[in-house]
C-alpha cells in the first residue's frame, strides 16, 4: 500500500496539471506518487522524508506517517480548500512537527 504504483506517463500528466498550484500538490506533487489508496513521498522535499505516506483531505485535514522517524501527526481542521490558506497551514503543521524533532 505505501509503494508508488504511478507510471511515468502519470507523473508527467500530475505534474503538468498541478505545475501552477503553489501550495497545492497531488499525490506530495513532484516529490510523491501513489500507493493503494494515499500518497507516498518518493522523494525528499523541505522537511518530510522519503518514505513518508499519508493524505491530505479537502476539509482541510492532513494526515501522514513516518517510518523512519517512528513520527504519525494528523491535522483537523475545519476550514476547507476553499482559499490558499488551508494548504499553508496544512505545509506549516508539519514544517513544525519536523523542526521539533530536529531540535
Amino acid at each position: 500500500m505505501t509503494t508508488n504504483r504511478l507510471t511515468t506517463g502519470q507523473r508527467t500528466a500530475r505534474d503538468a496539471m498541478y505545475r501552477n498550484m503553489a501550495h497545492m500538490t497531488a499525490g506530495q506533487g513532484p516529490h510523491g506518487g501513489w500507493g493503494f489508496g494515499m500518497a507516498v513521498r518518493t522523494g525528499r522535499d523541505g522537511h518530510a522524508p522519503v518514505g513518508q505516506f499519508g493524505w491530505d483531505g479537502g476539509t482541510g485535514t492532513s494526515a501522514y506517517a513516518d517510518p523512519d522517524n517512528g513520527l504519525t501527526g494528523v491535522l483537523l481542521t475545519q476550514v476547507g480548500m476553499s482559499t490558499p490558506d488551508p494548504p499553508r497551514l496544512i505545509h506549516d503543521f508539519w514544517a513544525t512537527l519536523y523542526q521539533a524533532i530536529d531540535d
